[in-house]
């Protein structure tokens, strides 16, 4: 069965979903996006996924309002269209089309935003076994540009990074820069040492991850240490336990790095608590 896909205030079949070849979205990556996770039919984290959105928006002087009722009645309206009981609903504003191929931005209201929305079914994060044996992760470069608190479509090295990971037997990528972690290709990275969850601060070199904050309340509301700052690869390998987060892996133990094993090589208990307690806490908020 074809998915319904929104288009600019249209529900469409999938092949008939177009967007202009001018669109600033498609020739100059001029967009930004988000991923709402769907478990039974439910959002979760809506509310910090729309607010992000608009932050990114704004960031980019992309001229759209986010109208939240609006919003939550589209997103509900694909949930429905397309039976989607487990996956995600992505949603892509672009600056929209000017017509033309051109670097300088369009003037004031001569261009309207392009919006697009589909879904993804995707297996429920709840049975995925590979918590339980954890993920092995290599280390690359990172060369993305310096915005990253921004979520746009500007995905091609964290793409790149993912393959080679993929490629060469691993899990997923982290990235380094100056000498420090920032982060995976599509999720914040953390480490504990000596009970303490240590994981980078928010600035312009990571994305200010939805799943990220959750989890750290969640964290300090049971009295659980943190401590936000860069570290590096070396503090991995000495560390006793590793995980990642993210709106489609909620969280996810990573037990090696560049081939080293990270504390005993396996799943610690720590990050399988904290995954526990982010599905409870999420699925209680879920809408």
């Amino acid at each position: 069965m074809s998915r319904i896909v929104y288009v600019n205030g249209n529900y469409v079949p999938e092949a008939e979903a177009t967007v202009s070849v001018f669109d600033r979205g498609f020739v100059m990556a001029d967009a930004i996006y988000e991923v709402t996770a769907v478990i039974d039919g439910k959002m979760l984290e809506f509310d910090g996924h729309m607010a992000r959105m608009q932050r990114s928006l704004d960031e980019l002087n992309i001229a759209y309002k986010v109208d939240y009722d609006d919003m939550l009645a589209i997103h509900r309206e694909m949930i429905t269209r397309n039976n989607l009981v487990t996956g995600g609903i992505y949603i892509q504003i672009s600056r929209g089309n000017p017509g033309d191929r051109d670097f300088i931005f369009p003037e004031g209201d001569a261009i309207s935003p392009t919006i697009v929305l589909f879904t993804q079914e995707k297996p429920d994060p709840r049975l995925d076994e590979s918590k339980l044996t954890g993920w092995h992760i290599m280390t690359m470069e990172d060369l993305r540009w310096h915005r990253r608190d921004i979520k746009t479509v500007q995905l091609l090295w964290p793409s790149i990074a993912k393959t080679a990971a993929i490629r060469a037997g691993f899990d997923d990528t982290w990235m380094i820069e100056n000498g420090t972690i920032t982060e995976g290709t599509s999720n914040n990275a953390y480490i504990i040492k000596d009970n303490v969850i240590i994981t980078r601060q928010l600035s312009h070199d990571i994305l200010h991850g939805i799943t990220r904050a959750s989890l750290l309340r969640y964290a300090h509301d049971r009295q659980m240490k943190i401590e936000e700052r860069p570290f590096t690869v070396d503090e991995v390998k000495s560390a006793d336990e590793a995980f990642i987060t993210s709106a489609s892996t909620y969280v996810k133990p990573v037990v090696s790095i560049d081939g080293v094993n990270i504390g005993s090589g396996k799943v610690g208990k720590h990050a399988l608590q904290l995954r526990q307690i982010y599905i409870e806490e999420s699925l209680k908020a879920a809408i």
